[in-house]
């Protein structure tokens, strides 16, 4: 039996909780998590887990041999760090996440121009809306958008970003600019599928009290660009994080409307986790793509700013 891998399988479906969740996690069949355990359940004697049709539930002595394994796991890692050299120099493997159309217009070009530099380090880019847990996946990096939880994560702030309302010129121009949130609920919104049927968008009164307001679903897609697309095509009005649409606002195929009721802007973060020392192929890529995904935020919010600007002279 190969014990190293057997513990790692073992920590896997503890903090996945369940054997499919940590063979998804493994890039590893279903049988073979199964077998892993099994075998090292042989070995040691002991039953580690208890499986029932609905969850996975770990025993005590399960639970004392997981925490030994994880400490065991990291001390192994460490060492193989230090051995390669990710300490000393960059190179090795780097994983990074970010959201999945944020990370396509921002971070892929700056992965690119990194990789042109540094030969030695191999990029894994994980492109999702889902929050990955860096520490189970063995993620390096992850870039985040909106308030973080407490963790015990060290977190960069790159900047932040509007989360808005737009639509087409000719779409307004036909049916009406609102002035209030409470006018969208007579104007086609896209919309994300829910459960229910009700939809609500959030905004911030002048008074600084956020609250919600009804609005008429047209149209539910469940792709983001699907949302851009519809507005681009006069399908109606879209709620959007500023990025997402940026360069059709800056071209004028989309407006910006009722930002005096937009929320406060979302902080974006890099975060990653954090130990005694951090690996030279990581510190290198944050030097290199945090005044980056800076630059590209502050233009983000200029294409935004700039439309906003030209009506006012228009108006005035």
């Amino acid at each position: 039996m190969d014990h190293l891998t057997a513990m790692r399988v073992f920590v896997a479906v503890v903090d996945a909780q369940g054997f499919s969740a940590a063979s998804r996690a493994l890039f590893m069949p279903l049988q073979t998590v199964s077998r892993k355990i099994a075998e090292l359940e042989r070995h040691l004697g002991a039953q580690l887990l208890v499986r029932t049709t609905r969850k996975v539930t770990v025993t005590d002595s399960g639970q004392r041999y997981y925490e030994d394994v994880r400490r065991i796991l990291e001390d192994i890692d460490d060492a193989e760090r230090q051995v390669s050299g990710e300490y000393s120099s960059p190179k090795g493997r780097l994983a990074v996440t970010a959201p999945t159309l944020f990370g396509r217009l921002h971070v892929l070009p700056i992965v690119i121009d990194f990789m042109k530099i540094h030969r030695d380090i191999k990029i894994q880019l994980f492109l999702t809306n889902d929050v990955v847990d860096l520490v189970e996946h063995q993620v390096d990096l992850g870039i985040r958008i909106g308030a973080l939880p407490n963790s015990s994560m060290i977190a960069v702030e790159v900047g932040a970003v509007r989360q808005i309302v737009c639509g087409s010129p000719r779409y307004l121009s036909q049916e009406g600019r609102p002035v209030d949130p409470g006018d969208l609920v007579g104007l086609d919104c896209v919309t994300y599928p829910r459960a229910d049927q009700s939809v609500e968008w959030m905004f911030k009164r002048p008074s600084g009290r956020v609250r919600s307001f009804p609005v008429r679903s047209s149209l539910t897609l469940n792709s983001i660009e699907g949302h851009v697309r519809t507005a681009l095509l006069d399908g109606g009005l879209v709620q959007l994080y500023a990025y997402q649409g940026a360069s059709h606002i800056a071209d004028g195929k989309l407006e910006i409307v009722l930002e005096d009721y937009e929320k406060d802007p979302l902080p974006v973060h890099l975060v990653y986790p954090q130990s005694g020392r951090i690996p030279q192929k990581l510190r290198v890529f944050v030097d290199f793509a945090l005044p980056r995904l800076r630059e590209h935020l502050d233009l983000v919010a200029s294409q935004c700013s700039a439309t906003r600007k030209a009506r006012s002279r228009k108006a005035s």
